[in-house]
């Protein structure tokens, strides 16, 4: 229920070079440069990749591998923050979207850095550019955000509507045959009530409220949700007439579009039984999570688990010295590990995960090859078909870490899938 609030780093920025699915961007910039707000300082590195926008006005510190909030090493630019945020020209100016030509609009999301803001970061020029446009039939809003904790998609949909609306009508543009249907769970009463009083002289765009259940905000529960079509691994949603897009990277693409502003910062969730002070923060890109958490007012005591993301698709980390990416969301931390506490047992076939799984799978077994590295079993008993939701990991009464054995064994299996 608290507002977000506008935070300003304070430390140096850190960019990494892949902040998204596909190519990391290259480096455009050396060390000693002098960068603005608004500068492009990565340049996407092939067709699925994507631009990094530098937030702030400084000098470029060093060019060198930097950890990330999964504990990758990945290839940043470092800048050091001059405190006074000069921008490039035109930054901020107002743009009409109606004198521009689809390709148009597909070049400025592209040159603005957007990528899927939900969390899978997958570049949204290519998600606007599909094979046949005149097939699509459905542009979603994915406003479910079924993840326990998570609130910055909510606070958008309360606080900047006229935004997520004014960004559908963009992605609308490109789409003669298409509707948009923004869909909310029907635990945010407030956001649907908000965004249908917005839409109701809006022809091709209506809210559709989702049963409050997880993964609704999965995007093939969402779009079997709202249309009752099918996608599975081997399809994408463009296969099915549809296009899905997150809250949050709406709202960039009007940004972007009608407000000539690239993607340059991101709305986290900082919450926990640990915090001090749970809020919602819209803080620049490359700013480090322990700024976040100072702001916070800290930890009320030393926390045994940090995740960054949702609890059940969320990773633990190890350290907090790492920066806000595109693909952040929020960063958990609880006093208590419940998960460490229990130690694996074997499976008892009581058939729980089964009964939970959204894609109508049997992960104890899928674990089972996926332990016994038996890609083959594996691929013909659909585990390429799992959405990595963590739901049968939190029923599991053995404690059995399915979904970390699954997820590991289908990232091989679609690497290796691809290589043929």
């Amino acid at each position: 229920n608290k507002p977000v609030q506008i935070l300003m780093p304070k430390g140096d920025l850190v960019y990494p070079m892949s902040q998204h699915i596909g190519a990391p961007a290259i480096p455009l910039v050396k060390k000693g440069d002098k960068v603005l707000a608004g500068q492009k300082i990565g340049e996407a590195s092939g067709f699925i990749s994507a631009n990094v926008i530098c937030s702030v006005s400084g000098t470029v510190k060093a060019v060198e591998p930097g950890r990330v909030a999964n504990g990758a090493m990945v290839n940043s630019i470092v800048v050091e923050n001059d405190g006074e945020y000069t921008a490039v020209e035109g930054l901020g100016a107002d743009r009409d979207p109606a004198k521009l030509s689809k390709q148009e609009i597909r070049d400025i999301v592209k040159e603005a850095g957007i990528v899927g803001l939900g969390g899978a970061g997958f570049p949204t020029h290519v998600k606007l550019t599909p094979k046949d446009e005149n097939a699509i039939e459905y542009i979603l809003v994915n406003g479910a955000e079924c993840e326990p904790y998570l609130t910055s998609d909510y606070r958008m949909m309360l606080e900047e509507p006229e935004k997520i609306v004014g960004g559908l009508k963009v992605i609308l543009q490109l789409f003669d045959n298409a509707k948009g249907v923004i869909g909310i769970e029907n635990n945010k009463p407030e956001a649907i009530k908000k965004l249908t009083e917005m839409v109701k002289d809006e022809p091709r765009i209506t809210v559709c409220p989702l049963m409050t259940k997880y993964p609704q905000g999965g995007e093939r529960s969402l779009i079997y949700a709202v249309t009752g079509r099918k996608v599975n691994s081997s399809m994408l949603p463009a296969d099915a007439g549809c296009i899905v897009d997150n809250v949050d990277t709406v709202i960039s693409i009007y940004m972007a579009v009608c407000k000539c502003t690239p993607l340059m910062r991101k709305i986290i969730t900082i919450t926990g039984d640990a915090v001090n002070t749970p809020c919602n923060f819209n803080v620049k890109l490359g700013t480090n999570y322990q700024e976040l958490i100072e702001a916070a007012g800290g930890f009320k005591e030393e926390p045994e688990k940090i995740i960054s993301g949702g609890p059940m698709m969320g990773f633990s980390m190890f350290t907090v010295d790492v920066p806000v990416t595109k693909t952040s969301s929020s960063i958990l931390c609880f006093t208590k590990d419940e998960v460490a506490q229990h130690e694996p047992t074997a499976c008892i076939n009581c058939g729980r995960c089964v009964e939970v799984c959204p894609s109508r799978l049997i992960p104890s077994r899928l674990a089972d090859y996926a332990e016994h590295h038996d890609e083959e079993a594996f691929t013909k008993h659909e585990g390429l078909e799992c959405m990595e939701c963590g739901s049968c990991s939190y029923v599991c009464p053995a404690k059995r870490q399915l979904k970390q054995a699954i997820g590991s064994m289908r990232k091989t299996a679609l690497a290796n899938r691809k290589k043929k």
